[in-house]
């Protein structure tokens, strides 16, 4: 769980932002009371914990609760205009330096890293494609979709990584003839792989729920390749198309490089 604390006005607006970004699985918490005893029983319980407030208070009162970097939970600190996003605690070994880079990215931040070893630079983004389609759909609907997908965005199929569906359509000849034409791969994933990206679908069909036993997809299996193939965070770059038979979407990722930085506190 993410704990988004914020103990001004000004932070409560940043604080709500931070949230739309973690609709499902984040809490925000205005002026909580009593302060100390809330914020530290949340640390200590393992949740993430990001504070749009001055880093002294944050530091005095994590301080008694404090383990070690291997067991403590990333803890991020904003200043309340959300110029700056500081990874506090648990850079490394927490992944706070890799969440606060995710988050600077989408507040249009600065991240300021602390640490000594590394930076990290984007790469270019890496495009997937997600699929899902009735029984024996041709392989020419599905090629006729895809293309129309990619052209909504500017891209090509040479942009494409993978195209990808739920396991269940590991033996779909027109999703293999697709791929097998586009010199694509083409990639299965398991039901609950596609239940971990719920929240960041564009919408869930209760449709494909009764029928599946998941809220999607197309939009799932591009999110869940795209985060495979850079072991990073995923979107959605266009919701789901829908034909009588079929459904397309598009997913990116980045690669994530880290480079030896000379600058640190004190340097």
């Amino acid at each position: 769980m993410i704990r988004i604390i914020a103990l001004t006005q000004a932070g409560r607006c940043l604080a709500e932002r931070i949230k739309t970004y973690y609709p499902y699985d984040s809490e925000l918490w205005f002026k909580p009371q009593p302060f100390a005893e809330k914020v530290q029983h949340a640390f200590g319980q393992g949740d993430q914990l990001v504070f749009v407030c001055a880093m002294g208070i944050v530091v005095r009162t994590l301080a008694p609760v404090l383990q070690n970097k291997h067991q403590d939970p990333p803890v991020l600190v904003l200043d309340e205009a959300g110029t700056f996003v500081v990874p506090l605690l648990s850079g490394h070994e927490g992944g706070a330096n890799q969440w606060g880079y995710e988050l600077a990215e989408k507040l249009k931040a600065k991240l300021v890293l602390t640490t000594a070893q590394s930076y990290i630079e984007k790469d270019e983004p890496i495009y997937t494609v997600g699929m899902g389609c009735e029984r024996n759909c041709p392989p020419e609907e599905l090629l006729g979709l895809l293309h129309d997908c990619l052209q909504q965005k500017n891209l090509s199929i040479d942009d494409v990584h993978s195209i990808n569906s739920v396991d269940i359509k590991a033996d779909e000849k027109g999703l293999i003839e697709c791929a097998r034409q586009l010199g694509k791969s083409y990639q299965v994933f398991e039901k609950s792989q596609l239940a971990s990206v719920d929240h960041l679908l564009s919408e869930k069909s209760d449709y494909v729920f009764n029928l599946l036993g998941i809220y999607s997809v197309a939009e799932a299996a591009a999110l869940v390749a795209a985060k495979q193939a850079t072991c990073g965070e995923a979107q959605l770059v266009l919701n789901k198309v829908k034909t009588k038979k079929a459904t397309c979407a598009i997913a990116k990722s980045y690669t994530q490089s880290y480079k030896m930085s000379a600058l640190s506190l004190g340097r």
